[in-house]
């Protein structure tokens, strides 16, 4: 038995997942990360519903807990700067939340020791022949795997290559996005505050490490070009989009300077006829990116999942297991998009009168009356795609390894 090999583009949540289950399905998985290292900070992602099974079938869900952010309520300030309500945490939270980062860094360790992973590389071509895809990379030698899975997020290399370029499937929301810590000067503890001027938002909180301040900014993004900037470019344009923003704008952006973890994109969906050609298939964001609000980092796990357990359904069969694995995300991930549609006017909205409006809307969904529906509205994303056992993906996963064991002359 030869054992079959995947190329996995991308080393941030969809990847790592992708390894441990194409692991588990019996496949040789080596992943390709441009960035050095796993990549730290980012804001928290949560999970709920059926999201949460997938944890637990991964064998991670205790670790996620013990590096869960358990934040409290919500104030959200008036245009005043004055607190007007008080979101409940578990409204945002989900049943575990966990900082982006510290959930990279468990699916790495989770998945190195059966995992060949490249940092410092990306993908720079694709050439399908009759038995598999002849890959370049920048910096390495060129290689040849069976399959390309590129999970390598919006701005995704491997679709490039296999698609064609980001502007034919990149649908921009009118909205931008921001993020980085600071230090945490307003002394919250387990908890975040929302503050908006007409087409602007910040977010800030403090969970896990009381002396930092996790900042999310959004904004109205008319005519912003984002692509191709360097660090010091983007703290640039976050200082002069949030200049003569009030309340403890001025005082946060004096940490932009050793804000070394600043991330800085417009918030965008990506919309493809299909996310599969030949032997190379996308997931997560680089399929079908949502924007907040999407529950896109729990529907790209859950790809992963489906993505493996299809191939070990179809025998290997890529073609017939890339066309279920589509069938069963299509739906989810036009719920996701459909909730993130919607999120910049909800975090930045552009008008004063808007930001009012949002405000009640807020306080009436955190009453008793309308509590169900709030729940609703934030677990359907999550909850879109039911967690499925796939038995062939331990058939394959033992199968492979009887085979390794009498490779090397084992009994």
């Amino acid at each position: 038995m030869t054992t079959k090999t995947v190329l996995v583009s991308g080393a941030g949540i969809a990847g790592p997942a992708a390894a441990h289950w194409l692991h588990r399905g019996g496949y040789r998985v080596t992943v390709v990360e441009s960035a050095p290292a796993p990549r730290p900070g980012g804001q928290a992602v949560d999970f709920r519903g059926e999201q949460v099974k997938l944890l637990a079938a991964m064998g991670v869900l205790d670790e996620v807990r013990r590096h869960e952010t358990a934040m409290g309520d919500q104030t959200v300030l008036g245009l005043d700067g004055r607190p007007a309500l008080t979101v409940p945490g578990a409204a945002w939270s989900g049943e575990v939340e966990i900082l982006r980062g510290d959930l990279a860094r468990i699916l790495y360790e989770h998945t190195a020791d059966h995992t060949e992973y490249v940092f410092g590389d990306r993908v720079t071509s694709l050439t399908e022949t009759a038995d598999g895809v002849e890959v370049t990379f920048a910096r390495r030698a060129p290689r040849k795997f069976d399959l390309v899975v590129g999970a390598d997020g919006v701005h995704s290399g491997v679709r490039a290559a296999a698609f064609g370029p980001e502007r034919d499937f990149r649908r921009d929301l009118g909205f931008g996005i921001a993020g980085f810590t600071a230090p945490n000067h307003l002394g919250l503890d387990h908890t975040s505050i929302m503050y908006n001027e007409p087409g602007r938002g910040v977010t800030v909180g403090s969970h896990r490490l009381p002396d930092r301040l996790h900042v999310a900014l959004v904004f109205a993004a008319d005519g912003v070009e984002f692509h191709r900037r360097g660090l010091a470019d983007q703290q640039a344009l976050i200082a002069q989009l949030f200049a003569d923003t009030g309340w403890e704008l001025p005082k946060l952006l004096e940490a932009l300077p050793a804000a070394d973890d600043l991330y800085v994109d417009s918030i965008s969906q990506i919309h493809l006829d299909r996310w599969s050609k030949g032997r190379v298939v996308l997931l997560g964001d680089a399929a079908w990116c949502a924007g907040p609000g999407g529950s896109g980092t729990g529907l790209a796990m859950m790809g992963a999942q489906v993505l493996a357990g299809e191939l070990a359904a179809a025998g290997g069969d890529h073609v017939t297991a890339f066309a279920k694995y589509e069938e069963r995300l299509r739906k989810p991930a036009g719920v996701g998009q459909k909730n993130g549609k919607g999120s910049g006017n909800f975090l930045a909205p552009r008008t004063a009168a808007k930001i009012r409006g949002r405000n009640r809307a807020y306080r009436m969904l955190s009453t008793r009356v309308f509590g169900g529906f709030f729940s609703w509205m934030t677990d359907r994303a999550a909850n879109a795609l039911e967690y499925r056992e796939y038995p062939g993906l331990d058939s394959a996963h033992r199968a492979t390894r009887l085979a390794a064991r009498r490779e090397v002359g084992h009994s």
